[in-house]
């Protein structure tokens, strides 16, 4: 069957049940392809040999004795690592920062799902400090590089989380996405990523932030891995306050059904103005709209449903969120310039003003919604450049600068943070130097099947799992 990596996370989790191989196997594999490569492409901040060999081994226990595993959940003993902004209980969270570094004492509740799931956490990714920026360059870990050209970055803020499933360090991870952070990632790193409706997988025990952008999601090879992974993490809790209604099927199970004929809308102009998007991510948006319509669905360009207005607004409320971050005073100098920049702004508006944004944030959402509400699926690039060189987006000495130059990478993907509409990325393409650029995919709000359904169609017209990047196969001596 190859190496154990080659196997798709389902294909693992069944040769577990099946007793082809052991779970505590299957983990140290992919311990010792970390140790080996997870310093090349700046994938973990923390590694957790003993709690994952210790996971396994729970597992293995219970394949080893009994012979109805009818109740082992579909991933059980496949290792998942999560992402350095969620808490794992008795493991350093950094949040990737200097300034702010805590041992969990209790998992965030997506960890707690996932723990119950049987999956297993060989550490936490990399990310930059505090999610902000969409790139993972931070102090307290090598840079997360995209696989494909370790001169490029792995995105953020689940670069981390992106760089190690490119690479073969895990089948899957677990993300989350404020304005983009799955799906940049994933599109760089040639991955699925899919950032769910809001209200799908619990942010508890922390509060919400404003605006309520941020989600949890899943970092995928496959669709079929990526829906198998968010059914382990979907679900609320009592004291959410916002939870979107289960299915009526689990997202694995949409992944093995057609999608029928779909009315699908699509756009290329970013929102935010004299933003040009690379002739490389138009070709990948062209490709897609081409195999769309070769698979019988209906095409229509539309206008962007959102204006100016998202912008500001998205804006304000990163910076608040920024801001509130209760970093200790004495610590405040620690923190990266482009942090302190962003705090610095958000202390700078009146309540009044974070009204004013909140407000402005839901009427875009809702206009937005009706705008497209006669489309199954909106169609999108994913970013609007390819894999950006490392350091070429950070920038110091200028954080104002930074930030302007972060709007201009991926002008495609926060919008739907603010309407809270699930998305998805798929890596259908890639340019001539081998590069992987992703298309982003829309559903209508809390309808994550369709998309999951529609990606599964595109991935078997256009498989893309036999495509890996040199580290993938390279020998640990």
């Amino acid at each position: 069957m190859g190496q154990l990596h080659d196997l798709t996370a389902l294909e693992q989790a069944a040769a577990i049940r099946a007793r082809e191989v052991s779970a505590v196997e299957l983990t140290e594999h992919y311990l010792r392809r970390g140790d080996s490569l997870g310093a090349a492409v700046g994938a973990f901040i923390t590694v957790t040999p003993e709690t994952a060999l210790e996971q396994a081994r729970t597992v293995d226990d219970l394949v080893s004795s009994t012979n109805d595993l009818s109740n082992l959940s579909a991933l059980a003993g496949v290792v998942c690592p999560t992402k350095d902004l969620n808490q794992v209980a008795g493991v350093r969270c950094t949040f990737g920062s200097k300034a702010l570094q805590i041992t969990a004492t209790a998992d965030d509740n997506v960890v707690a799902r996932m723990r119950a799931e049987g999956l297993v956490f060989t550490g936490t990714t990399n990310t930059p400090e505090f999610g902000l920026p969409c790139y993972t360059e931070n102090d307290i870990a090598p840079a997360a590089r995209t696989p494909w050209d370790l001169t490029r970055s792995a995105g953020g803020s689940s670069g981390g989380a992106a760089a190690a499933v490119a690479a073969g360090l895990a089948p899957m991870a677990q993300g989350s996405d404020g304005g983009g952070s799955i799906r940049i990632p994933a599109s760089v790193c040639g991955l699925v990523g899919i950032k769910p409706a809001r209200g799908r997988v619990s942010n508890g025990p922390l509060p919400e932030g404003l605006g309520e952008l941020a989600v949890q999601g899943p970092i995928a090879r496959t669709v079929r891995d990526a829906a198998a992974l968010l059914d382990a993490m979907a679900g609320g809790y009592p004291d959410d306050p916002f939870v979107a209604a289960p299915p009526n099927e689990s997202f694995l199970s949409a992944a093995n059904r057609e999608p029928g004929t779909l009315r699908i809308g699509c756009y290329r102009s970013p929102v935010i103005a004299d933003t040009q998007v690379h002739p490389d991510c138009i070709d990948a948006y062209e490709r897609t709209l081409a195999l769309l319509a070769e698979l019988g669905h209906v095409i229509e360009e539309i206008e962007p449903p959102f204006g100016h207005q998202a912008v500001e607004s998205f804006e304000a409320l990163w910076s608040v969120g920024a801001a509130s971050i209760p970093i200790p005073p004495d610590r405040e100098s620690e923190l990266l310039p482009l942090t302190r920049w962003l705090r610095g702004r958000g202390r700078e508006l009146s309540g009044t003003d974070i009204t004013r944004a909140l407000a402005v944030t839901r009427s875009v959402a809702r206009a937005a919604i009706v705008a497209t509400a006669g489309y199954d699926v909106i169609v999108t690039p994913t970013l609007a450049q390819p894999p950006a060189v490392i350091g070429s987006i950070r920038n110091d000495a200028d954080p104002a600068a930074d930030f302007e130059a972060q709007k201009s990478f991926t002008p495609f993907t926060a919008p739907y943070n603010i309407t809270g509409q699930p998305a998805m990325t798929l890596p259908l393409h890639r340019t001539d130097s081998g590069l992987p650029i992703g298309t982003q995919f829309i559903g209508r709000p809390r309808d994550e099947r369709t998309l999951i359904t529609l990606g599964a169609q595109l991935e078997q017209a256009h498989p893309w799992l036999g495509w890996v990047p040199e580290i993938w196969g390279e020998s640990l001596g």
